[in-house]
C-alpha cells in the first residue's frame, strides 16, 4: 500500500467525468488538494489508459477503479496490464472467488499496485442483496467477502464506512479500507445508501476515503476538499 503521511494522502477524488478535457480540468485545479485520483468505467471507457497517464502525468497517484470481475484467466491478464500502466490502487470484486482473486493476487506480484476488492457496493442494502439471493444483512456480507479475498492474497478491500470497525476486527490493522459512500454532513446521499461524514469513516477505521460529487459539484471544489483534508486531519 502506498504511504498514507498525512491527511491529504488519504483523500481520492473521483474523476467521474464523461471526457478527458473535464478530467484534466479537475485534475489541474484540485492537484494539490487531494492524494489520489480515481479513475472509473465511465472515464476509462471514454479514454481508455490516456486518463491513466493523464494523473501520472500530473505527478498524482493513480486509482484504477474498474473491478474487475470475470474468468481468472482474463483477470489476471488485466492486472498484469494495470500493474505495467503503474496504478497505484486496482479493484476486482471480492465476489470472483477464491481461484479468480488468487490469479489477480499472482498477477500483481513484484509490482507497486496494491489490489482492492470490492465487497458490496455502497448503492446497496438488505433489500438489494435479498433480490440477489443473498439473505444476509450487508455488515454480514461484506465481512465474508472480506475474509474470501484476503485469505486468497488480496491485501485491502473496497466497502462502506460501516463495516470498516468489523473488517479491522476480523482482519487486523494492515488491510487496507478504501471508502467510498462518504458525505460531508448535509450532503446530498445520492444513490448512496451505507454513507457517512469523513471524520465518522476515518474514526471508523478507514484508509482512504473516496469522494465525487460533493468535490465536483461543489460552488468552490478546493474549499470543499481542504475541508474534507480538515475533518482528515481532525479524525487522525
Amino acid at each position: 500500500m502506498s504511504e498514507l503521511r498525512n491527511a491529504r494522502d488519504r483523500l481520492v477524488l473521483a474523476l467521474d467525468v464523461p471526457s478527458l478535457d473535464e478530467a484534466r480540468r479537475l485534475v489541474e485545479e484540485l492537484g494539490a488538494e487531494v492524494g489520489v485520483f480515481k479513475v472509473g468505467l465511465q472515464l476509462f471507457t471514454v479514454a481508455g489508459p490516456a486518463a491513466v497517464r493523464l494523473v501520472h502525468d500530473a505527478g498524482a497517484r493513480c486509482f484504477l477503479d474498474l473491478k474487475l470481475h470475470d474468468i481468472p484467466a482474463t483477470v489476471g491478464h488485466a492486472v498484469h496490464a494495470a500493474k505495467d500502466l503503474g496504478v497505484d490502487y486496482l479493484t476486482v470484486h471480492a465476489a470472483n472467488g477464491p481461484a479468480c482473486l488468487g490469479a489477480a493476487a499472482k498477477a500483481a506480484e513484484g509490482g507497486a499496485t496494491t489490489l482492492l476488492a470490492v465487497t458490496v457496493l455502497t448503492s446497496m442494502d438488505t433489500g438489494e442483496l435479498a433480490a440477489i439471493g443473498m439473505e444476509s444483512d450487508s455488515e454480514a456480507a461484506v465481512r465474508r467477502l472480506g475474509k474470501v479475498a484476503v485469505h486468497a492474497g488480496i491485501p485491502g478491500l473496497v466497502c462502506s464506512p460501516w463495516e470498516c470497525a468489523p473488517l479491522r476486527r476480523d482482519l487486523g490493522e494492515d488491510i487496507c479500507l478504501m471508502v467510498p459512500g462518504v458525505r460531508p454532513a448535509g450532503a446530498a446521499a445520492g444513490d448512496q445508501r451505507r454513507i457517512a461524514t469523513p471524520h465518522q469513516a476515518i474514526s471508523y477505521g478507514a484508509s482512504l476515503l473516496v469522494v465525487g460529487r460533493p468535490i465536483r459539484n461543489a460552488a468552490d471544489p478546493v474549499a470543499a476538499a481542504r475541508a474534507i483534508v480538515r475533518e482528515i486531519d481532525e479524525a487522525l
